[in-house]
């Protein structure tokens, strides 16, 4: 992590805002480490929503071609050897 910061502006109601500066007094962080670790986990959480949307896609086309089982899985991938 680089140790150069950007400060940024964020507008939120006043009741969101003492939400978020009774947070980070109860996680005993300043509001630039919440707001970091904020980020962190939400970018985390998208790309979990991201990866199970790809397998629901995936196994969605696996099931149009009749692939239901992990032995269909595994003759699929072994029929040429």
């Amino acid at each position: 992590m680089s140790l150069r910061r950007t400060p940024i502006t964020v507008s939120v109601p006043p009741d969101l805002a003492r939400k978020f500066e009774k947070l980070a007094k109860a996680e005993a962080k300043n509001k630039s480490q919440l707001f970091r670790d904020m980020l962190r986990a939400y970018e985390q959480q998208r790309l979990e929503e991201e990866f199970f949307k790809l397998q629901r896609y995936g196994a969605k086309q696996a099931r149009k071609k009749g692939i239901l089982t992990d032995a269909d899985v595994e003759a699929l991938l072994f029929q040429d050897r």
